[in-house]
């Protein structure tokens, strides 16, 4: 595996750095739960705007070692509860995917009061990238 390169960095961000479905795999107890969220890519991580008390949420408090699957990416990586998403924190990723979710972002489904509502950030640790015949084995630690 090798580090991050400058070319895979700007293959993703050109294919996760805006409103991007990728498949989130979780585990507990050996048993795998996959499910489709929405997410941005920034900096060797990807951002998800979810509920802190969601099934997600839990598995990943009790184990946070996640997969996560995407338009010719599978990647491994820590899930990490940021918190509340108005957390002055957070105010910068929070800022972002206002922008970047803005199309459904206040569609009535989340609520802004719930201190439950929080960002989930994957922290990637390695993954297999594919473009145009290229194979990138990522070490996102490096």
């Amino acid at each position: 595996m090798e580090k991050l390169s400058a070319d895979a960095e700007k293959i993703l961000i050109e294919r996760f750095g805006k409103d991007s479905i990728i498949a989130l795999a979780t585990t507990i107890d050996n048993r795998p739960y996959v499910r489709s969220v929405n997410s941005f890519y920034e900096n060797g991580s990807f951002y998800v705007l979810t509920y802190g008390l969601s099934n997600k949420m839990k598995q990943i408090q009790q184990n946070p070692f996640v997969a996560i699957a995407g338009d010719w990416f599978t990647a491994n990586g820590k899930g990490i509860n940021l918190g509340y998403f108005g957390k002055e924190e957070n105010k910068e990723v929070a800022d972002k995917m206002k922008v970047i979710f803005s199309e459904w972002i206040n569609n009535g489904h989340n609520n802004f009061d719930d201190e439950n509502t929080c960002i989930l950030r994957i922290k990637l640790t390695d993954g297999v990238l594919l473009s145009h015949g290229t194979r990138y084995n990522i070490d996102f630690t490096k």
